[in-house]
């Protein structure tokens, strides 16, 4: 599966099916436990992920960190991603065509390859993309659903939020110490 994964990666790193890898430094597949029962997918690559091929290496991945060890897990214990791999131009938000060409040709086949109980959308934007018309993320971040294709998804405020608005930080907290429960319930139910 690891193999899997890195050969998709490879692929990435030549991929100019939207306009995204005009701005692209270094692609940005993801990274962390292949096996893990639960995958975060976030929005895009910032400046930084651009640069290092990492996800969530700013100030934002430092708080996803932080939140993570909050619950007792670090980056090898969970998958990190996005829903685009590159970086859009002044980290404008990702067009919908940008969206559906590298979620289709990619992050379905991370998802496959990985085969979570969870999905974590971190953000409207992945939100929108596993949870279309399910109202805005104000509404139903930190609930659990479960789609027809078995997956359970949990949409939570991107960790960015956290450092605009601090005030948000205790509302990512909260929700994100429900990780490890709806986890252990999916334990029991298998």
């Amino acid at each position: 599966m690891p193999q899997e994964l890195n050969s998709l990666a490879n692929e990435m790193r030549d991929c100019q099916k939207c306009r995204l890898h005009l701005n692209r430094i270094n692609v940005v597949p993801g990274e962390g436990n292949p096996h893990s029962e639960i995958v975060f997918v976030g929005e895009a690559p910032g400046a930084q992920e651009n640069k290092l091929g990492r996800p969530f290496v700013g100030a934002a991945g430092e708080f996803l960190d932080n939140l993570l060890k909050m619950v007792g897990w670090n980056r090898q214990d969970v998958y990190i991603t996005n829903i685009v791999k590159d970086q859009p131009p002044g980290n404008r938000d990702p067009m919908p065509d940008e969206i559906e060409i590298c979620t289709s040709t990619w992050l379905k086949h991370q998802i496959k390859i990985i085969d979570p109980k969870v999905i974590v959308t971190l953000g409207r934007h992945a939100m929108n993309y596993f949870l279309p018309n399910m109202g805005s993320i104000s509404q139903i971040h930190g609930r659990a659903f479960r789609k027809r294709n078995g997956k359970v998804y949990f949409p939570l405020f991107h960790p960015a939020v956290a450092l605009y608005r601090p005030d948000m930080e205790k509302i990512l907290k909260t929700d994100f110490k429900k990780l490890p429960k709806l986890l252990r319930q999916l334990d029991n139910l298998t």
